[in-house]
């Protein structure tokens, strides 16, 4: 083989060395979507290189030989081409394995046509050697199959173009420049080829200026990769994170369109079907001006914003990132969308659960005081006058006198510490519950024959109405305790020669335990205490003393029973506390009678 250098083979040969190397290095360093464009200029380089070199050979056979090499890249340039898009768009094959089998076909077709053209001439009907010009150039008539060669290649440029561009015309900036400089780099060889079929183009009668353009356009692309990081924010490992995030992101321009969006975004949004890229925010958030003033205002800032989602209120933050350039200029706004939900529960919980820890605490000292103070006192002073009757300073009788006050003394120790053991039984390792049928009536004759001493030192009458066959359905110890203590209550606070009414009434599958005295009433300052669980004391008609703890029990007990405790209280006029109970059935309650 004869070799002649010329100036034009030379340069496509330097070239298609550079570019190949570059292509290999940068196949090497970036990653299986974004290489396939390094293979696209691979191929193109191959089809440069031995096009060089076939213009360096003097005779036709030579030419031939290298022909055959050359196109190992031509026909496969077009389809890595493809191959690039479709990966570096993230298009999903994963239902279509046979896509990418089956782009490469028509170029291993191609290329056996070619290897055994001088067979049946389907591609190059005809060869010549053109030396006319200043090099032997290789003169060539079309086969039937060199338009099949033309036409899909160019599908395929065009096809690789249009799905980049429709992934990318919508997106941010950065990948807009990206998609921009690969279509331009496809585009402008593509075009000198068009001029070239056209015989509008063909230097010395048959030059095909194809490749020069080709790896021209490729080695820019190539130092943009290598000194501008183009390609290195891959838009697959973009797509992943996107929809790795549970928040929801949406991604506008500056003149509030989207550019980009997660899946996430749809379980945020009360019109999730308008999501779309190149959807308004105003069609978007029509219902959500807050987030719509957010978005416009293209600042950092981050709001609370209720919706309504399948039929739930949810509390979503919404927080606005400004995208800038390098110049401090807005081009869009980041949105970040969160359900807080849950959180927002949380904390109010944990707010609560802090007041009520610091009420138990405070409740804790308080009955220690209580402990030291007004269960010590009677005990001590029982203990005391016992030994200074033993000691002949009280005599029997002065003794007998002492009793009845001694015995008032000894019944207000008495509920008071079987009050501080329920509570401490019921806060230190929980009440347990034993539901049963309990006939009111009986139990409050019971209750009423215990406090009606008290009763009558303060000439009060105690009244039951509506118990007759009143069977409720509830711990009967919690039940004694809260009726007593109701009506201890009552006798404490109500006038002289009055009296406590004591009734019952049918609710539904409830009954209505009513305990209405006509003494002090109560402010609206302990009326609030009360209704919220928090202790407090004040002191009886008769200068009685309390702790409080009464009334916090019969309102724990009362919701461990599955009921409620209401207050109604006048100034002056008195008070009534009333307790609903479960209601026992009917068939167990005919059973028993």
């Amino acid at each position: 083989m004869e070799f002649i250098l010329n100036s034009y083979a030379l340069t496509l040969i330097f070239s298609s060395l550079l570019v190949g190397g570059l292509s290999i290095y940068i196949g090497l360093k970036l990653e299986d979507s974004v290489r396939w464009i390094a293979f696209t200029m691979l191929a193109s380089s191959i089809w440069g290189f031995f096009y060089g070199v076939e213009l360096t050979a003097q005779t036709l056979e030579d030419m031939l030989f290298w022909v055959k090499l050359q196109y190992i890249g031509l026909v496969l340039a077009p389809s890595c081409w493809l191959v690039f898009a479709l990966k570096y768009t993230a298009y999903d094959t994963s239902k279509k394995p046979w896509l990418y089998p089956l782009i490469f076909i028509l170029p291993f077709l191609t290329y056996l046509i070619v290897l055994t053209n001088s067979w049946h001439n389907l591609h190059y009907k005809d060869s010549w050697l053109i030396a006319d010009g200043p090099f032997p150039i290789l003169g060539i008539e079309k086969g039937i199959w060199y338009p099949v060669l033309v036409i899909y290649s160019y599908f395929f440029y065009f096809l690789g173009t249009l799905v980049l561009w429709n992934r990318f015309q919508y997106a941010n900036i950065h990948f807009k420049l990206q998609t921009r400089l690969l279509i331009i780099g496809g585009f402008f060889p593509l075009v000198i080829n068009v001029l070239y079929q056209l015989s509008w183009l063909k230097p010395f009668q048959g030059l095909d200026m194809t490749p020069f353009s080709f790896l021209f356009s490729y080695f820019l692309i190539s130092i943009a990769i290598l000194k501008f990081n183009l390609l290195n924010l891959k838009p697959v490992a973009r797509d992943k994170i996107l929809e790795a995030m549970t928040r929801g992101v949406l991604i506008f321009d500056n003149q509030n369109k989207i550019v980009d969006f997660n899946a996430a975004s749809k379980n945020f949004c009360t019109q999730s079907d308008k999501i779309r890229i190149g959807q308004s925010s105003e069609l978007i958030f029509s219902q959500r001006p807050e987030i719509e003033k957010l978005i416009k205002e293209k600042k950092n800032h981050t709001i609370e914003s209720r919706i309504t989602l399948d039929g739930k209120e949810r509390i979503l933050r919404v927080e606005a990132v400004q995208i800038n350039d390098s110049k401090t200029l807005a081009l869009g706004v980041l949105l970040l969308m969160d359900d807080i939900t849950e959180q927002i529960k949380t904390n109010e919980q944990l707010k609560n659960q802090t007041v009520e820890l610091q009420q138990l605490n405070d409740l804790k000292d308080k009955f220690f005081s209580i402990i030291s103070h007004d269960l010590k006192g009677p005990v001590f002073g029982v203990k005391e006058l016992i030994h200074l009757t033993q000691s002949g300073v009280i005599s029997k009788e002065e003794f007998l006198d002492m009793l009845p006050e001694v015995s008032k003394n000894m019944e207000h120790v008495a509920l008071l510490l079987e009050n501080l053991l329920a509570w401490t039984s019921s806060q230190l390792r929980g009440e347990y519950l034993q539901p049963q049928v309990v006939d009111l009536a009986k139990l409050l004759n019971s209750q009423k024959n215990l406090l009606d001493r008290i009763a009558r030192e303060k000439s009060i009458t105690i009244e039951l109405h509506g118990f007759e066959n009143a069977w409720a359905f509830a711990d009967k110890n919690m039940l004694e305790l809260i009726v007593r203590n109701l009506i201890s209550n009552a006798l404490k606070f109500s006038n002289p020669d009055s009296k406590v009414l004591v009734t019952n009434e049918i609710q539904g599958d409830n009954l209505k335990l009513c305990v209405r005295d006509f003494g002090t009433g109560i402010s609206e300052e302990n009326l609030y205490k009360l209704t919220n669980g928090i202790s407090f004391t004040t002191r009886g008609q008769a200068n009685e003393t309390g702790t409080g703890l009464g009334l916090v029990l019969v309102r724990e007990y009362i919701l461990k029973n599955g009921g409620t405790m209401t207050v109604d209280s006048t100034l002056g006029e008195g008070s009534k506390f009333c307790v609903t109970i479960p209601k026992a059935a009917e068939s167990v309650t005919t059973l028993i009678t």
